[in-house]
């Protein structure tokens, strides 16, 4: 009975079509920001400033060819307590994560507590979690001899953190740095050390931001 192959067959078809739909429109599916659906296609504005700024002294910054969610981590914040990356949401975030441990974070550490000092505030922070998971006396101490002011203290004694990031962005090493947007959505990501005070790294935060100066 060909035309109710026909029928059952365009009935297939649009079931499938629907699937689809619903599957990119949860984010499910990669390719969903050309459609306009997804949690982070609102993000794509800022995704190409953040792109374009990339520049100088934050050259290594690598912009994702989509913003995605940022992954679901979980850490102590300045208090002790558990907090999760979602409860910051709601302005920028450079997530950077570093140890006592590794020289190239110590190095750019007061690069990001100038920045802190600098931008901080309603709109952005610096969110830098400590990633030592022994001597963890070691990390407040480190901050307070090395006059880190600006910065609040991020800590994952539990050694979460880490193993998830790097699965996340595919960077092996420390320091590692995302750019969060405040929809929680990772527009880049930074791969080693960067002068993130400089003239350049205060220009990539602005334009993330949507500021001109």
């Amino acid at each position: 009975m060909p035309g109710r192959t026909t029928i059952l067959a365009g009935a297939g078809l649009a079931a499938l079509a629907a699937l689809g739909l619903a599957l990119y429109g949860s984010g499910l599916l990669p390719g969903n920001t050309g459609l306009g659906l997804g949690p982070c296609a609102g993000s794509a504005p800022a995704l190409a400033r953040v792109d374009t700024a990339a520049k100088g002294e934050v050259a290594a910054m690598q912009a994702l060819p989509q913003a995605r969610p940022a992954p679901e981590i979980r850490f102590k914040g300045p208090d002790g307590a558990e907090t999760a990356l979602a409860d910051l949401k709601g302005r920028l975030l450079l997530v950077n994560l570093w140890a006592t441990w590794c020289a190239p974070c110590k190095a750019e550490m007061p690069a990001l507590d100038r920045l802190q000092a600098q931008l901080g505030g309603p709109d952005f922070a610096v969110v830098a979690i400590n990633v030592d998971t022994r001597n963890l006396d070691k990390p407040p101490e480190w901050l307070k001899q090395a006059g880190i002011r600006a910065l609040a203290s991020y800590a994952d004694p539990g050694g979460r953190v880490l193993p998830m990031i790097q699965r996340d962005t595919q960077s092996p090493g420390l320091p590692t740095t995302m750019l969060i947007d405040a929809r929680g959505c990772t527009l880049g990501v930074m791969k080693g050390p960067a002068a993130w005070s400089s003239p350049d790294g205060l220009a990539l935060i602005r334009a993330a931001l949507g500021r001109t100066s």
